[in-house]
């Protein structure tokens, strides 16, 4: 089965060796909420990115 994903947001970090671990631990508290979060990287920045699964 496909879920579908809406993108809520987008925000851009200065590189943060551990946001790893904060992309995890949102995952794993929030995926009851139907969120999922996303972690990228471009031109040195982190992408912290949300999703709700539709």
């Amino acid at each position: 089965m496909k879920n579908d994903l809406e993108l809520i947001g987008v925000k851009e970090f200065e590189y943060y060796e551990d946001m790893y671990l904060v992309v995890d631990f949102l995952n794993k508290n929030l995926s009851k909420k139907n969120l999922a979060f996303g972690l990228s990287e471009k031109d040195g920045k982190q992408l912290l990115t949300i999703y709700k699964e539709l």
